[in-house]
């Protein structure tokens, strides 16, 4: 049996360091208690077996060296492609918008009827997400607040996210940030295999569903 002050010391030998989650949780769902709630449309179906039946999104906390962090992704239900995301150093209705805006522009458009599914966050109560969606034609759903399971899909996509890329890097500036990010979801999107689509990348599968359509 080794121990782990041995380990340790052979590490730091060697220059190494072990890879290890960050040790403290930040919230990222606040919400507007003034606000109405759409009800759940997905309960906890999240994959309709077919593109663009439902669209799931959520915020996770993340830091850089110039200071905190939030990434808002969509990811289709059924592919569990990343369809939009963005970047910015607080949470707000504005982050939420512009992700909606490039997973409308990555499904060419054709969206009505889609189905968006998310906590309560009042950045997706507000009036602007609301009015975002209504352009589009995108259907709101929120699961309970504080209930994980009500969105569990994009608990499991950030905890991909951070143990196979954030907690393996430093990033020193935001851009440097953005950047990576940016390349871990085109790797995510085109090249990572999922086993509940065959082995198949998200880009992959679409690809085959296309074909045989």
């Amino acid at each position: 049996m080794v121990s782990a002050k041995t380990v340790t010391k052979v590490m730091a030998g060697i220059g190494s360091e072990g890879i290890s989650p960050r040790t403290f949780k930040v919230s990222t769902t606040t919400a507007d208690p003034s606000a109405s709630f759409p009800p759940d449309l997905v309960e906890r179906e999240f994959d309709q077996r077919r593109l663009n039946a439902v669209w799931l999104t959520d915020i996770t906390y993340l830091s850089c060296g110039e200071g905190e962090m939030f990434l808002c992704a969509i990811r289709d239900g059924h592919s569990r492609r990343v369809l939009g995301y963005s970047v910015a150093d607080h949470i707000s209705a504005e982050m939420v918008t512009t992700a909606i805006e490039a997973a409308v522009a990555a499904r060419g458009g054709d969206c009505r009827g889609t189905v968006l599914h998310s906590d309560r966050g009042g950045e997706y109560t507000a009036n602007l997400t609301a009015q975002a969606c209504f352009r589009h034609g995108l259907r709101r759903s929120m699961g309970a607040t504080g209930i994980c399971w009500d969105n569990s899909p994009a608990e499991s996509f950030w905890s991909t996210f951070k143990h196979e890329h954030y907690y393996r890097h430093v990033y020193a500036t935001t851009t440097e940030f953005v950047v990576t990010v940016d390349k871990w979801i085109r790797f995510y999107n085109s090249v990572r295999r999922h086993s509940k689509l065959g082995m198949r990348s998200p880009s992959d599968y679409e690809k085959s569903l296309r074909a045989a359509a």
